[in-house]
């Protein structure tokens, strides 16, 4: 996985989103003034930048003129929702550009394109006996493959990119089915069965609630 360096100067915010990004296995660093970023990222290198806009002393635009030549990969955290301001940070170079207040599991969605698009998400996960490689679409138990249908193969990702955090059958189903599936949310709990027979996950992908699921994977 990355190692992030999220620039938030509100505590409980920067806590939440380092929280989760932990969850889903990511390291990162923490900053919490525009000032200390250049000489982080000197010292150690980020795969990706959280940015807030509105910082103490130097602002969010202010630090990506100053970063621009690493080409480190940068999503912006703000709650100016000006289009004035999400052209601004385009034209700066900003991969992403995310409104307060938001989902985590949206900004973890938008952490995972960036990566993706920049090759630095990881393209290889590997979990006991299992190893999924996400390019290919490729699945293995015991190096040996596994068949999955397009739709398992997608609900497996999402699990993955999501590990430990409990995820509702309908936000399984928009983040893996996409917002137009108008079909019964128990298809979900189909998929899961296939998966966890196939990855021998039984004990693994926990069921929450009743509700929906969560895979369980060690950080």
């Amino acid at each position: 996985m990355a190692h992030i360096l999220v620039v938030e100067d509100e505590q409980p915010i920067n806590d939440l989103i380092t929280m989760n990004l932990k969850l889903v296995g990511h390291t990162y660093s923490k900053a919490y003034t525009g000032s200390e970023v250049a000489g982080m990222l000197e010292k150690e290198r980020a795969d990706l930048v959280l940015l807030d806009v509105m910082l103490p002393g130097l602002d969010g635009f202010g630090v990506m003129q100053q970063i621009a030549p690493l080409q480190i990969p940068v999503i912006l955290i703000t709650a100016r929702n000006a289009l004035s301001d999400r052209i601004r940070g385009f034209e700066l170079g900003a991969d992403d550009y995310i409104i307060k207040p938001f989902e985590i599991l949206e900004l973890l969605a938008r952490i995972n394109v960036v990566l993706r698009r920049n090759e630095q998400a990881g393209a290889v996960f590997i979990c006991g006996e299992v190893e999924v490689r996400f390019p290919e679409r490729q699945v293995r138990v015991d190096q040996l493959p596994v068949d999955l249908t397009a739709r398992e193969f997608e609900l497996l990702e999402v699990l993955i990119r999501n590990r430990n955090i409990a995820l509702s059958r309908e936000k399984l189903l928009e983040l893996a089915w996409g917002y137009d599936f108008a079909g019964d949310t128990r298809t979900v709990d189909v998929h899961i069965r296939q998966l966890r027979k196939k990855l021998g996950w039984e004990e693994r992908i926990k069921t929450v609630f009743k509700l929906g699921y969560r895979l369980e994977v060690q950080v």
